[in-house]
């Protein structure tokens, strides 16, 4: 059995403050101060250019992939960590696209997070006019697969509701029709078991900054079902992706693997962080977790609808079809938000109008909930929100 009272005191969580936007960006680690100083002072101070050999700095994607390859079913040596989580959307649409080459449509679905929508726009148009994305809602997507799709290029958990695709069920409609599978799992990986080689997925692709607490910033994964590891060509073909990146040879042969995948220098600082966060889940059970996600999110829900009847839930009812946050609409969604922060209950807003409250059972607990659900509606009920300050947008919401 986890203990989550044990986690949570493994986290720098500031007095006086109800954390409910980890699935935005984790807090920090307590470890992490120490463990950035370790790197920083005695690998990069004292080792120099050697700490690549001397601390390990070259294998750190790949160790860390595997780490994060246990918490989503990857099989060992099928995740490398580097880069942006665009970037390694990109990559996997583009390997997928190439591997399926009579067929030019990408599916998804229109809640989607923009940005993946946009890196697969973008290579449409780089690869010319025959090539397209198609979108349609999340609840048609199974209906959508046709004959003429290349890739299916889904968020298990959608950014703004928190609803749940069905990764095997899908997955297995679209091997059916001849469709390779990219999975984002950016609001999966560390909130919800997740298995994408039980799933049988082909690419999947994720950030470390959310639910694994790595930092604002924090490198991307992505992960390649061994069937396709050395089939897979990087279209980012970058040099670290090579088979031998210090022969320096004039042309490009790719890496053995999931190797390939590499582009640029990985971010030592950073995966330093990770590595430390990564050292909580070793005693987490994620059927555990997930059993106490449901459980606060079902109190939170419950508490915010009998209390603050302005407010309408967006996210899915069931638990079983919804990730590990909960949304609620409001037409003054961003002002209620900040009266909320400025509470000392913090969450998002997602436009146009969706509240939005991650909950990261690694250090959130029923007190925390019931603290949540009093703020909210001391908000709604006196229309604190109500006020120009409130109003004014920030450049990040």
């Amino acid at each position: 059995m986890t203990d989550f009272a044990a986690t949570k005191a493994m986290f720098h969580l500031p007095d006086n403050v109800t954390y409910l936007d980890g699935n935005s960006l984790g807090p920090l680690p307590k470890a992490t101060a120490a463990r950035l100083a370790r790197t920083v002072t005695d690998e990069w101070g004292e080792m120099l250019i050697t700490g690549w050999n001397r601390a390990g700095w070259m294998n750190l994607p790949r160790r860390l992939g595997d780490r994060i390859g246990c918490l989503i079913g990857a099989e060992p040596g099928t995740v490398v960590l580097g880069d942006t989580l665009s970037i390694k959307v990109y990559q996997a649409l583009a390997s997928a696209l190439e591997m399926n080459p009579d067929r030019k449509i990408i599916l998804s679905d229109t809640g989607n997070f923009p940005s993946d929508l946009y890196m697969a726009e973008g290579l449409c148009k780089t690869l010319g006019p025959d090539y397209a994305l198609r979108t349609v809602a999340p609840e048609d997507v199974a209906d959508a697969l046709s004959n003429d799709v290349a890739v299916l290029m889904l968020t298990e958990v959608d950014y703004g509701t928190g609803r749940k695709h069905n990764m095997k069920a899908l997955t297995d409609a679209a091997h059916d029709k001849g469709i390779l599978c990219v999975w984002d799992l950016a609001h999966s990986a560390g909130a919800l078991p997740v298995d994408v080689a039980g799933c049988n997925a082909d690419f999947a692709v994720g950030c470390t900054y959310k639910y694994l607490n790595s930092g604002p910033g924090g490198p991307a994964f992505i992960y390649v079902a061994p069937r396709h590891a050395d089939v897979a060509r990087p279209a980012l073909s970058g040099w670290l992706g090579h088979e031998a990146p210090f022969a320096f040879e004039r042309h490009y042969r790719p890496g053995v693997g999931i190797d390939r995948m590499r582009v640029g220098t990985p971010p030592i600082l950073q995966m330093a962080a990770l590595d430390a966060a990564m050292d909580i889940w070793d005693g987490v059970d994620m059927n555990a977790l997930r059993a106490r996600s449901i459980a606060l999110c079902e109190q939170f829900i419950e508490g915010v609808e009998a209390r603050c009847p302005a407010l309408t839930l967006a996210s899915p009812r069931d638990p079983q079809n919804r990730g590990s946050q909960v949304s609620f609409r409001f037409t003054e969604g961003y002002a209620a938000m900040q009266a909320l922060i400025a509470r000392g209950v913090i969450g998002d807003f997602r436009a146009p109008d969706i509240m939005r409250f991650g909950f990261t059972p690694l250090y959130i607990d029923e007190t925390d909930v019931g603290h949540a659900i009093d703020a909210i509606a001391d908000v709604m009920k006196n229309d604190l929100w109500d006020t120009p300050e409130y109003k004014k947008r920030a450049a990040v919401t």
